[in-house]
């Protein structure tokens, strides 16, 4: 599994963990890093996650509500909300992953944590946002944090997984071309081998009269 995979669950987890709460605040992630503190690999992203989701949650739950055919926030399951949170700040705010590698990622993430339904769900409605994003300018506004959690270094993005590593196992969904058949060219030996399979006919039995 790679470092972004990695950073993109814990987030899921920590974001799922305020959303409980009801309270998306620095000491409900100090909290959480307590007790499953991420590797200096994936901290970086995770906290970028966590920060940029938690800072411009209003602004990402109207988004997720326009586009779900009238299913409220609050009818949504946790798992599936938090997963799409993080998914749509990946698309407007991470300028350097492709928006299909989000939605892909929020799509195994659901099958893994969620229902059955989620992978589904979540691509339907991260899907509509995607097509919305080449028709017209949607943005979120991501204010800065000033407070941080002791020894975490803030976020910094800059040529950190340059090669999106961690997303290289994200399964593509596009449709491949159908292959091409030639037919062999009839020279009579599929025939000859057809023919070759035919038992012979069996003699008729002779009855003698006396």
């Amino acid at each position: 599994m790679g470092n972004r995979r990695k950073s993109r669950e814990l987030a899921i987890q920590a974001l799922f963990f305020m959303d409980m709460n009801d309270i998306f605040a620095e000491e409900k992630l100090s909290l959480f890093c307590e007790n499953f503190l991420p590797s200096s690999q994936v901290r970086p992203f995770f906290l970028n996650l966590v920060r940029g989701v938690s800072s411009a949650r209003s602004e990402i739950d109207t988004l997720m509500e326009r586009f779900s055919n009238n299913w409220k926030i609050s009818r949504m399951s946790g798992v599936d909300r938090n997963i799409m949170r993080v998914a749509i700040f990946e698309m407007l705010c991470c300028k350097d992953i492709p928006c299909k590698v989000s939605i892909n990622e929020a799509i195994d993430l659901g099958k893994k944590f969620g229902s059955e339904e989620s992978g589904a769900f979540v691509n339907g409605i991260l899907d509509s946002i995607r097509l919305a994003m080449e028709t017209e300018d949607i943005s979120i506004p991501v204010s800065e944090n000033c407070k941080f959690i002791p020894d975490m270094p803030e976020p910094d993005l800059s040529g950190q997984d340059s090669d999106l590593e961690g997303d290289e196992d994200v399964p593509d969904f596009s449709v491949e071309p159908e292959p091409e058949f030639f037919p062999l060219e009839d020279d009579g030996s599929e025939q000859q081998s057809k023919e070759s399979q035919i038992p012979a006919p069996k003699k008729p039995r002779r009855t003698l009269i006396r």
